[in-house]
């Protein structure tokens, strides 16, 4: 069974659905609270069916749009067991110059994996449950992890990101590579 068709056994939205490349809608918080933690839930729910049938030792994470909520909420769990991270009403407002590139697989095309630039360092301002805002700084591996799910919040896929002429490459000849998307320790 290809990957891709397994992550759409389990619930995952895939490509070509338009809620994918749609821009997600933000939640009015606290007053939506209930409905923001609903579909946080559910995320939850779609990121534990998932890592029972694939590992993820670099961490993972997963968009409201993945699993059919056109909605602004993700979820990201790191590498190391380390706490998930809740995004809601997400959005990048500060960045590195500094870029490093690595490739990303994404649970709605899983059966390619591509070449993607991004920031090293990123701060993110998510709204709490409570309507307060909350800022917080990722660097490198988990820079990139949120970053990618907060461009599904926007509608982009990371194939957006990638440099003009660089395709996705087949998950098999990625996994023959060598290489990870791990950030560069240099």
């Amino acid at each position: 069974m290809r990957p891709s068709q397994r992550m759409r056994d389990l619930g995952v939205v895939q490509q070509g659905a338009a809620i994918l490349t749609e821009p997600a809608r933000a939640f009015d918080l606290p007053t939506e609270r209930d409905e923001a933690e609903r579909v946080v839930d559910e995320l939850f729910a779609a990121m534990d069916r998932i890592g029972q049938v694939h590992p993820f030792a670099k961490g993972m994470g997963l968009a409201a749009p993945q699993i059919g909520f056109a909605c602004s909420a993700a979820v990201v769990q790191p590498q190391d067991d380390e706490p998930a991270i809740i995004l809601l009403n997400p959005r990048i407002t500060g960045h590195s110059d500094g870029t490093d590139e690595h490739y990303e697989g994404c649970l709605s095309f899983f059966d390619v994996r591509g070449l993607v630039p991004r920031p090293v360092k990123i701060t993110v301002e998510t709204t709490a449950r409570t309507g307060e805002t909350v800022t917080t700084v990722y660097e490198r591996g988990l820079a990139r992890l949120v970053h990618h799910e907060i461009d599904h919040l926007a509608g982009l896929l990371y194939t957006a990101r990638m440099e003009a002429g660089v395709d996705p490459i087949p998950v098999e000849l990625y996994r023959q590579t060598g290489q990870a998307w791990a950030y560069d320790q240099s």
